[in-house]
């Protein structure tokens, strides 16, 4: 199937009759404005200030029936940033309310906003009738609305990001800390995160406790908290690097409350990770298609749940080029006459959908033995590695989609067929 993103434009514009009210709303936290617009981009009726919440709604879905009957018109489709989140709880009520909702990007709005008078100026009102006159032409993204279990992965793996950031700066803090109270402890212990390491710095944390405690002390301390201890040769080392430490020597007592907090932070961004990445494969096996793909060799959980995530349900899209625009990983181009510049990545898409496209596209060309020839081709044509990255991206994209729509199983003959010169 050939994907034209033209064709695509056009059907959107189609889409707007003479029959229709557009409407465009500047969305905000406690107050909403919206601007009404015939087919044309006349302006129908004034502006409208409601706030956030029911009655607001409902007073807001009245000012658009109202202008309806005036204008004898048969239909409205409303246009809204997604400025942050605070236009979900509008966007569902109205679509439970039978109206048409669309977004519009806020950097095509921003482009835009000079159009009708022709100034800088910037104001709500302005703003809602720049976004109703973006919809009207044709500018705009239909939403998809997706399935629960979609909707709860966007959740988790959004949770998770978090955690994960919460995770990795208590690991920086710990390794500040060994650095500058005890860092002879790598000596002993590599990673600073290894169960004896953690053990070591929970139980006797400075070079000076260390110095007082004999080998037995510390192994028995190690047994107290883990089944497998480190050794009788490690405790002896940690003794003598202890008596010979670099560390500092004042101000312990803040030093090893500032550690019992740090690891209390660890511990506790470990637990939730865990019962986070529980839930997001709980919650992926739900989905029809998730288990085929999953087969597909270099594929993870928490690649897949991140893809989903952030795309919505897959079979939704025509094609996996759609799947890269929503990403932001189709080319742009800027040339004029003679003059041709270089060819990037658009980048006007979702970060996080990129960077799991990415990932699971470098998972797949270390794992899977499909993508590493096509990749080994690409780099010995194309001479360049990561242009075979983002050729492969869209590879991964158009396989994701493809399965997702027929519910199919993985093909590796479909994605790198063997010739008869080859094989």
């Amino acid at each position: 199937m050939n994907f034209k993103m033209q064709n695509k434009q056009n059907q959107l514009i189609e889409r707007i009759t003479n029959r229709h009210l557009v409407v465009g709303i500047d969305i905000a936290q406690q107050f909403h404005v919206a601007r009404a617009v015939n087919y044309r981009g006349i302006v129908v009726g004034h502006p409208l200030t409601f706030e956030n919440n029911d009655e607001g709604f409902t007073k807001f879905l009245s000012w658009i029936k109202e202008l309806k009957r005036i204008n004898r018109l048969d239909t409205a489709i409303v246009g809204m940033e997604p400025t942050g989140h605070y236009w979900l709880n509008l966007s569902k009520w109205l679509v439970e309310q039978n109206v048409e909702v669309v977004t519009v990007n806020p950097h095509l709005v921003k482009r835009n906003k000079e159009n009708r008078d022709n100034t800088q100026s910037k104001s709500d009102k302005k703003d809602a009738l720049v976004i109703a006159d973006v919809v009207k032409n044709g500018y705009y993204t239909l939403i998809h609305h997706s399935p629960e279990s979609i909707e709860k992965l966007r959740v988790l793996m959004s949770n998770r990001d978090m955690i994960v950031k919460r995770l990795v700066s208590s690991i920086n803090q710990i390794n500040r800390w060994v650095d500058i109270v005890f860092p002879e402890l790598r000596q002993v212990f590599k990673d600073v995160t290894a169960k004896g390491a953690i053990a070591t710095l929970r139980l006797f944390p400075t070079p000076v406790e260390l110095r007082s405690l004999q080998p037995q002390d510390i192994i028995m301390g190690w047994k107290s908290v883990m089944k497998r201890h480190a050794g009788v040769s490690k405790a002896h080392s940690l003794i003598d690097l202890a008596n010979k430490s670099v560390g500092t020597k004042k101000a312990l007592d803040a030093y090893k409350l500032h550690l019992k907090q740090v690891l209390e932070e660890y511990d506790l961004a470990t637990v939730q990770l865990e019962a986070v990445e529980q839930e997001v494969t709980n919650t992926l096996m739900k989905i029809p298609y998730t288990g085929k793909i999953l087969a597909i060799k270099g594929i993870s959980t928490i690649t897949l749940a991140g893809i989903l995530g952030e795309s919505g349900d897959l079979s939704g899209f025509a094609h996996g080029n759609a799947l890269l625009r929503h990403a932001g990983l189709h080319l742009s181009e800027a040339s004029s006459g003679k003059w041709k510049g270089q060819i990037v990545l658009s980048k006007r898409g979702r970060s996080r959908l990129r960077r799991f496209l990415f990932l699971a596209t470098m998972s797949l060309i270390m794992n899977n033995p499909e993508f590493q020839a096509i990749h080994a081709t690409n780099v010995k044509v194309k001479k360049t590695k990561m242009k075979s990255v983002m050729k492969l991206c869209g590879k991964l994209a158009r396989v994701l989609v493809g399965m997702a729509r027929s519910g199919s199983d993985y093909s590796p003959e479909k994605v790198y067929p063997i010739t008869p010169e080859a094989a």
